[in-house]
């Protein structure tokens, strides 16, 4: 490892466990002074540039996910794989458990003009052969000399840098732990993140968010709201609970109002407080007094849910830049499902002009309070639009993401395989040719048929049914969280078109294509005679 930024020889310096939090803190923030410099170096096409990808999914959930879950979602970043068209920079991508290097084979055989065998030597993959549930930075923290083999694979600490999903305390000591600034939000940050913080920031932004009231810690204090919800609004139907942690929808609950403002008043306490603890949760597999002890400990908010014939949720992504400068980089609309509607499934790309541009505005003050606050990288800010008496359309913002989302992997993907970018007065995405894409894209296409298909009958599939991305034409399929398929009969992809129609259409020749291959794989064959 370079000495340009200094050597910490074992024994030479403090060791993370000798820091306290503030001391670890103080420590960091020094170390991201450097992002400035490291990324002013970027894309100078330097011989010692190197990242390090540790996507540690170190989120707050009720539930443990399946560990083949967790090293999907893991691998959901093997997009960044595409950076390695730069024809000197160096990768270390980190996982709980060993890729598929057929998955790997399959990213580095969509970069353009790049030889993947050349690709392939400047990757350095190391996993901690530990499935457990448990978030891959804590892993690593627990494993010194797997963090010195990290280490030991940057040529120059001056020009690389950490690259996160999310950043908690534990990405942190990670980034303490090899001298590496983050490329994400300061874990101090995590607070304006959260449902409370969230609705707290759009008040303070003056952007228009749902009734509702926050920083809640029972079940009690929940009803005690929506009484007075109820007062201020009559008509309120439903009210969503959500726990302040909770993601893409997971800690999301529905509370039915209907009929409660035509009782006698007197009995209207009574009546929120049954509703309130009859509420339908949006995960199934979470149960209600795990629920309600996660919604102790963390707290959360209870908020008017925005009802309407045509009601769509768009989000909004930006980046903060090391020199405290806002970049708005997209547009989406969110595909939701599940139990109430409110989990993340997908999305579309870009957002439908006619109510893009009026989330853009209200999102670009927010990111520039975040960016004001320390914020850096890449944040997605939700929304939901509904069509008003007049035609037109009102906007609430419901959620702040201070980490890569499930709109993040899609857009980038389309990014790298075409050089192209949003262009916010247009509301459109341009290729470096100047041509208009679109995407439709999903981290949920199940079926429990598909765990008759391996990762080789995938890829079987596709180079059969030309599903696969298409540089000439920058059309066609990007699959990802591949490791999943065969266990869970889950994968994610995305579908790139030159208009929204063809996206959608190439997505359901797709979708069709994989199921009819995986009935088609179940069906038995003749005994052998």
């Amino acid at each position: 490892m370079s000495g340009s930024v200094g050597t910490t020889e074992r024994g030479a310096g403090p060791r993370l466990g000798d820091l306290d939090d503030v001391a670890r803190q103080t420590r960091f923030e020094s170390l991201q002074g450097r992002m400035q410099s490291v990324w002013d170096a970027m894309r100078l096409d330097l011989a010692d540039e190197c990242v390090v990808i540790v996507p540690s999914v170190s989120v707050s959930r009720a539930v443990a996910a399946r560990p083949a879950v967790t090293q999907a979602y893991e691998e959901r970043l093997l997009f960044l794989l595409l950076l390695l068209r730069q024809p000197r920079l160096r990768m270390v991508y980190v996982t709980s458990m060993p890729i598929n290097p057929r998955i790997v084979e399959y990213y580095l055989a969509l970069l353009p003009g790049v030889i993947p065998s050349h690709a392939l030597a400047r990757l350095t993959q190391i996993s901690t052969d530990d499935s457990s549930g448990r978030p891959l930075s804590e892993k690593l923290l627990e494993r010194p000399q797997l963090l010195a083999r990290i280490a030991a694979a940057i040529p120059n600490r001056a020009r690389c840098h950490l690259i996160p999903y999310n950043t908690t305390s534990l990405e942190r000591d990670v980034a303490l732990s090899l001298g590496i600034p983050m490329y994400g939000a300061d874990p101090r940050l995590s607070d304006l993140g959260s449902k409370t913080g969230c609705r707290r920031l759009f008040a303070e932004c003056d952007v228009a968010h749902p009734l509702g009231a926050e920083d809640l810690h029972s079940l009690e204090e929940v009803a005690e709201a929506v009484l007075e919800m109820l007062t201020a609004r009559p008509g309120m139907s439903q009210v969503i609970v959500k726990t302040n942690e909770g993601v893409s929808g997971a800690g999301n609950a529905v509370v039915d109002l209907t009929g409660v403002v035509e009782l006698p008043e007197a009995d209207r306490p009574a009546a929120v407080r049954d509703r309130v603890h009859a509420m339908q949760l949006e995960s199934p597999n979470t149960p209600l007094d795990l629920y309600v002890a996660k919604f102790e400990q963390d707290g959360g908010i209870v908020e008017e849910r925005i009802m309407g014939e045509e009601l769509l949720s768009p989000s909004v992504q930006l980046r903060a830049r090391p020199d405290g400068s806002v970049e708005l980089l997209s547009t989406h609309d969110q595909l939701l499902g599940g139990a109430s509607g409110q989990s993340y499934l997908g999305c579309l790309f870009p957002a439908d002009p006619a109510y893009s541009r009026l989330i853009s505005g209200p999102a670009q003050r927010i990111g520039e309070r975040l960016a004001r606050a320390g914020a850096l990288g890449r944040f997605a800010i939700d929304f939901v639009v509904v069509r008003n008496s007049s035609g037109g359309w009102s906007a609430y913002a419901i959620e702040i993401n201070l980490r890569k989302g499930g709109t993040t992997h899609p857009f980038l993907t389309l990014q790298f395989l075409t050089d192209g970018s949003y262009d916010t007065d247009s509301g459109r995405f341009l290729t470096r040719q100047g041509e208009e894409r679109h995407l439709v894209a999903t981290d949920h296409l199940e079926s429990d048929s598909l765990r008759s298909l391996s990762v080789d009958d995938l890829f079987d599939a596709v180079a059969r049914h030309k599903l696969h991305f298409d540089q000439s034409s920058q059309t066609g399929v990007v699959f990802h969280m591949i490791s999943s398929l065969s266990e869970c009969g889950r994968v994610g992809m995305t579908a790139v078109g030159v208009t929204a129609e063809e996206a959608l259409a190439i997505y359901d020749r797709a979708e069709r294509t994989l199921l009819d291959e995986a009935r088609a794989a179940q069906q038995e064959r003749a005994l052998p005679e």
